[in-house]
């Protein structure tokens, strides 16, 4: 008898179990049983109204069967024609060796093909087929009358349809150790199957009833598993003891908020008072803060960095980029003024220091850096991966801010808060606007925090597509970016690779030109490298291509990417910022963090392949002075998605609305994966847009078991299950909570 962690090898033979692993990575029986059949069929489906490019599944009796020789190539083609009784439809196999014998007038088969049109005609091209008899012991037809649904599996390449089917049969037959994780008072809540009996709703269903269940519970299941993780979590993050870190009056905090040119919003100071409470408390703070492009989460975090240091400890700022590290260094102490020059001649009796630290900076100024947050006379500190280097060392490391939290480990993130004497607070940060259950699925161990408005003054931004099939279009663009710059604005234009040749930028790659292949309607014939591709804009190249055009003669345009050095990149922002650069060509190294608040307009060539959310990114760089900000979005694909998915970016700036749409053009494990190391990176058959009350009820009961059994002792097969989902390296994270 078979066990979920049962290699296929030994069970179905060399051939079946090879392919399924080279094309699908299926190498177990529990790996076989997670590949759900990707739609289902009636057997009694209508042969009289197919679509071209259905894949169609029909009961049918031969009518006729004629093999020929071919007229322009060796051996014979056989056409069959087929009917269900009341319609006909014509079948056809190029060769006719293997099949002659067996398509006899007058015999029913279960066929399986996609539907193709020849002569005005509907066919089925070399399609599979079985009879009654061999359908039936497969369980494909039920019982005996034919009745009963048949599961359709995504395609394998060399292996028959059926194959798959009899494989997942035979295992079913043999399965015998079956983990069920959901305890059986919540499985009775829920009024869900066992697992074993939902395996078999799946893959052997009478109907649709039996679909629906089997999938709903094995949704559950991996909602209730990771929930589970996820509170343990938080009971381990509750236990820890830390140092409560409050202002004290009067002091660094109250000197900044007294001269503060604005009025906060009120999302900012609700914010700011649930952070300074937490940080108050001698339970180190977990809180995800996520914002609106220039909704104000720097300001937000700015003041508990500030009030760490009045507490008497530091703060760090770890930010993913050189570029957004400088801005970050550059607009904090810009915004602290003499507040920023503690132990300084003119610097305020409550100031402190802010340090920058990256990997490329000079040996004489990294020392320098270093020195200053050893000593603890730099109170805030900015920087990049340097800052995780062992010889890193800080004086009372008392708050952790992440910036876009996406771009880090968390093994990453706790290297740096392991440099604290206690416990640090953590604040984590992101400005890509995460749906409800996407936020209890992926950051479900944090507490979260919101900002929706934005700030007084924040200028409207439009958005046009640009379709490069249309030239008088793309040269209008060009006149508009010159127009913006004559009235004395400046531009971005945004490339997505620095040179012709790069398959990715800064560490970011590009996404398919017509998206994520969606698996409930791709019958996986389809491969990425048979696409033709087209060369993608290049910034070394574009720039060249701009200083030549007439409509920017006389125009300072200068780049900016990753490839360059520290000094240099630094050296061209200031240009920019200064205004003596009109257009900057880029890559995404702008993508968050940078403030010109007199850039108004930004083109993004090839925009149709950049995610959603990463253009709703780009393109918040623009609009945040006193001038309104204009976004063009030029591409060149013909692909109806990515005309979607652009059309959906001009349509909204509603971050939020946009980031619904991202997650459901992408693969979710993708998703999941990037954010939340310490799970497996996908969840196979929950998707946290459409499940969000399975989600629900799932951490309702999840934490209903933790409050009783916070060790899961009580429940062997729930702590295996989750033993399964977390590799070593996921453990450890665990342990340091």
């Amino acid at each position: 008898m078979a066990g979920e962690s049962t290699r296929l090898k030994g069970l179905l033979g060399g051939q079946a179990a090879g392919k399924l692993a080279k094309h699908r990575g299926i190498e177990t029986v529990g790996e076989l049983l997670a590949f759900w059949p990707r739609r289902y069929r009636s057997a009694e489906a209508d042969l009289g109204n197919p679509r071209v490019g259905d894949f169609l599944v029909a009961v049918a009796r031969v009518e006729t069967a004629n093999a020929r020789p071919m007229a322009k190539r060796r051996g014979r083609m056989l056409e069959v024609v087929i009917t269900d009784g009341s319609s006909r439809m014509r079948v056809t196999f190029f060769d006719a060796r293997g099949h002659e014998h067996k398509l006899l007038p007058g015999r029913e088969f279960l066929f399986a093909g996609t539907v193709s049109e020849f002569n005005r005609q509907r066919q089925l091209a070399h399609p599979g087929y079985a009879t009654l008899e061999e359908a039936a012991a497969l369980g494909e037809l039920g019982d005996a009358d034919h009745t009963g649904l048949i599961p359709i599996y995504r395609h394998v390449p060399g292996v028959h349809p059926w194959t798959i089917t009899r494989c997942v049969r035979l295992v079913l037959g043999q399965l015998d150790d079956v983990v069920d994780a959901i305890p059986e008072a919540v499985r009775r809540r829920r009024d869900l199957l066992d697992r074993g009996a939902a395996l078999r709703a799946i893959h052997a269903p009478r109907d649709d009833s039996d679909v629906a269940a089997g999938k709903r519970r094995l949704q559950f299941e991996e909602a209730f598993v990771l929930q589970c993780i996820l509170g343990q979590r938080r009971l381990a993050a509750a236990s820890v003891v830390t140092q409560g870190r409050t202002p004290r009056e009067g002091g660094l905090l109250a000197s900044f908020d007294e001269r503060l040119p604005f009025e906060l919003t009120a999302g900012q100071e609700l914010v700011g008072r649930e952070v300074l409470a937490e940080m108050a408390r001698p339970t180190p703070m977990h809180r995800l803060l996520q914002g609106e492009v220039g909704s104000g989460k720097t300001i937000v975090a700015l003041r508990a960095m500030l009030a760490a240091v009045d507490a008497g400890g530091q703060a760090v700022l770890l930010a993913p980029t050189e570029v957004l590290a400088s801005q970050h260094a550059a607009s904090i102490r810009s915004m602290l003024g003499d507040l920023a020059e503690g132990g300084m001649l003119g610097g305020d009796e409550h100031a402190t220091r802010v340090a920058l630290l990256t990997g490329s900076m000079s040996t004489a100024r990294r020392r320098e850096a270093m020195l200053e947050i050893a000593s603890g006379e730099a109170g805030i500190v900015i920087g990049t991966h340097a800052l995780l280097e062992d010889k890193v060392t800080f004086a009372d490391l008392a708050l952790v801010v992440v910036d876009e939290q996406h771009r880090f480990g968390v093994e990453q993130r706790d290297a740096l808060r392991a440099k604290g004497g206690t416990p640090p607070h953590l604040l984590v940060m992101t400005a890509t606007p995460i749906p409800r259950t996407v936020a209890m699925t992926v950051f479900g161990d944090m507490e979260t925090s919101t900002l929706r408005e934005l700030p007084r003054g924040r200028q409207p931004i439009t958005t046009h597509v640009v379709p490069v099939h249309r030239p008088g279009w793309v040269d209008r663009a060009w006149q508009r970016v010159a127009e913006e710059v004559a009235v004395g604005r400046q531009a971005y234009v945004v490339c997505p690779r620095i040179d012709g040749d790069d398959d990715q930028v800064d560490g970011i790659d590009l996404v398919a030109e017509d998206g994520v292949l969606d698996d409930e309607h791709d019958d996986g014939e389809r491969l990425d490298d048979e696409r033709p591709q087209r060369p993608l804009a290049a910034v070394n190249e574009v720039i060249e291509t701009l200083r030549a055009h007439p409509a920017l003669q006389g125009l300072t345009l200068e780049v900016l990417h990753g490839r360059m050095t520290p000094e240099d990149k630094d050296a061209v922002m200031a240009r920019f910022h200064s205004g003596d650069v009109d257009v900057l060509v880029s890559t995404t190294v702008i993508e968050v963090g940078v403030d010109v608040p007199n850039a108004s307009t930004m083109v993004i060539l090839d925009a149709d392949r950049f995610g959603v959310s990463q253009l709703h990114q780009l393109r918040g760089r623009v609009g945040r002075g006193s001038d309104p900000g204009i976004c063009l979005l030029v591409t060149a694909s013909e692909s109806e998605t990515a005309a979607e998915r652009l059309t959906s970016v001009a349509e909204t700036t509603d971050g939020f609305e946009l980031a619904q749409i991202d997650l459901s053009q992408r693969r979710e494990g993708d998703v999941l994966g990037t954010a939340q190391h310490g799970v497996r990176s996908q969840l196979q058959h929950l998707s946290v847009l459409k499940h969000g009350t399975i989600i629900e009820e799932a951490r309702e009961d999840a934490q209903a078991l933790l409050t009783e059994d916070p060790e899961i002792g009580g429940h062997p097969q729930l702590r295996e299950t989750i033993a399964s989902w977390l590799d070593a390296e996921q453990a450890a994270y665990l342990e340091k909570g």
